[in-house]
């Protein structure tokens, strides 16, 4: 079994390695491209009546969509960075790192978004990858990792559960005259 530490990786994430999620930038562009086409064309005095009113139904299509693709990057990528981020401060991201798991990492990052974004196939992807980098019982099992346990940090635990005696009651109010006399007696104890 490979010992990976329960703390986890130390230090900053890698670099993220994925461009931007192409399809949903070029679907928000084509959607602000026909935006601007159908201002243009509403801007046109012949068209009038019904084609007016569909053109301006489909000007205010497109805009939603542009504005909604926007938004839906800008949500992905805050998400993924996140994402990234906690995934790299796992005891996994130890082994990740040795294997130079990097992009794989990362494609995993992108479909769990798109998969808590409501993508139902993005979610299925996700869970194959998750299996894959071991982030399940069972997935570390096969990979055959192992988190140790801390035993150091156990004990500090343990140490500062217990409550905070004050110096004040750490102290003992000890006779004078017993304590010169030897007969040992301690007041306040």
């Amino acid at each position: 079994m490979t010992k990976l530490p329960a703390g986890g990786r130390k230090g900053a994430p890698p670099k993220w390695p994925l461009p931007d999620d192409v399809v949903t930038v070029a679907k928000r562009d084509m959607a602000q491209r026909q935006a601007d086409e159908l201002e243009l064309a509403l801007l046109e005095p012949e068209l009038t009546g019904r084609a007016r009113s569909a053109a301006q139904r489909k000007l205010d299509a497109a805009q939603t969509a542009a504005t909604v693709l926007g938004k839906q990057l800008e949500t992905q990528a805050r998400t993924e960075g996140e994402l990234w981020a906690e995934l790299w401060a796992t005891p996994q991201a130890v082994a990740w790192e040795r294997l130079g798991w990097t992009r794989e990492v990362a494609q995993y990052v992108r479909w769990k978004v798109r998969a808590e974004m409501g993508d139902l196939d993005a979610s299925k992807e996700a869970r194959q990858l998750g299996d894959r980098l071991g982030l399940t019982p069972l997935a570390m099992l096969r990979l055959r990792w192992e988190v140790a346990t801390d035993e150091v940090g156990e004990q500090r635990q343990e140490r500062s559960a217990r409550p905070a005696r004050s110096a004040r009651a750490r102290l003992k109010v000890v006779d004078p005259e017993a304590a010169a006399g030897g007969d040992g007696a301690v007041a306040g104890s």
